[in-house]
């Protein structure tokens, strides 16, 4: 049985302004916007590991990882 890759996205929130690119520009929709205005990572295990919301960050505050199989 082959493996499904997971990711990781992690959001550095002290350079997040908030701008919602990440939220508009996934595939996948995994973001949820917050009250704040910052991205909430609601649907972790949709992620595909596109890297969109990490290539169009303005602030370079989003991070996606490729998980190893220990998680």
């Amino acid at each position: 049985m082959a493996r499904t890759k997971k990711y990781r996205i992690e959001l550095d929130r002290k350079w997040c302004k908030g701008c919602g690119i990440c939220v508009a520009f996934c595939p996948k929709k995994v973001f949820d916007q917050g009250e704040d205005m910052r991205p909430i990572v609601s649907k972790p295990d949709e992620c595909i590991g596109c890297k969109l919301c990490e290539l169009r960050c303005p602030d370079y505050a989003l991070y996606v990882t490729e998980e190893d199989e220990n998680g």
